[in-house]
């Protein structure tokens, strides 16, 4: 019986696609366009795609398998506008009206085709509600995966952005942190100190950690992980920004930082760079 309900609901909807492709943007338009990011002219191009490959797709008879082969090509095609969508700023609400919209034009051609048999009409009508709710789930499913993505890249870029390895003299760098310390971070700080390393072929690196709130043994084992990670390709590391209160922390905590020399301010740690690398400065005389 849903094999001969599905035919005939895709006769129904083939002979009337421009009708339902007239309400369909019409609902659609009234219900997202205010807030939508996607503009009308974009719109009316998806509505003409998706109806053309969903026709296509209901006639295979398989309305209660979306995962039929017939549909792969409607899948891949909601896959695109909900990966466009997230990433041009809709909601998920948004994204999922686009398949939900398409109900009512939907069953009202469902009561003309169905309307003297009321229980051919309930059963059909549960059939192509059932698979426009799995469609509708598909479309959220995408924009979440692909809103998360985004999320993820953002968080990298700006891990990137807060970790700036800079060039302050020839063979001397230094690495202003701002902010906590963390595991995910501090990949990114030894990632980025080495390739600049590697890049520059310098000899000291100045890690200035002022803009640092606390330390912590957490903190401090990043830090002495990226100074032997330094090490190891051939540059030595001195800490700057040693306030008292991380002072008194770090002795607290028993850090060993005797290998390591350390300096209250940046201007002093770069003094220190200078006579490693050989540099001297003659105060010229006021004018």
């Amino acid at each position: 019986m849903s094999t001969e309900y599905a035919s005939r609901i895709s006769t129904l909807i083939q002979e009337n696609e421009v009708a339902i492709g007239a309400q369909w943007l019409a609902d659609l338009e009234a219900a997202t366009m205010r807030s939508s990011a996607v503009s009308k002219e974009q719109l009316r191009k998806q509505c003409a795609q998706f109806l053309a490959l969903f026709i296509a797709a209901t006639r295979s008879g398989s309305l209660d398998n979306m995962e039929h082969r017939s549909w792969d090509e409607v899948r891949d095609l909601l896959s695109e506008f909900s990966g466009i969508r997230a990433r041009q700023g809709s909601t998920p609400s948004e994204t999922a009206m686009f398949i939900f919209s398409l109900k009512q034009p939907l069953f009202t051609t469902l009561r003309q085709g169905f309307g003297s048999d009321p229980q051919a009409l309930a059963d059909a009508s549960w059939m192509l509600g059932t698979l426009l709710d799995r469609l509708g789930l598909y479309t959220i499913e995408v924009f979440q995966k692909t809103r998360d993505q985004v999320i993820v890249r953002q968080q990298q870029e700006l891990l990137e952005l807060s970790t700036p390895v800079v060039k302050l003299w020839d063979g001397i760098l230094a690495l202003p942190l701002i902010g906590t310390l963390d595991s995910a971070r501090t990949q990114v700080v030894m990632e980025n100190i080495l390739q600049k390393i590697v890049d520059t072929g310098a000899e000291i690196a100045i890690i200035d950690i002022t803009g640092v709130p606390t330390v912590d043994t957490l903190v401090a084992q990043h830090l002495m992980k990226t100074i032997s990670a330094a090490r190891l390709m051939g540059a030595d590391c001195i800490i700057s920004g040693i306030r008292p209160q991380i002072a008194q922390t770090i002795v607290h905590l028993g850090v060993n930082l005797e290998d390591v020399v350390t300096k209250a301010t940046l201007a002093d740690a770069f003094l220190v760079a200078l006579g490693r690398t050989g540099a001297t400065f003659v105060k010229a005389p006021k004018a």
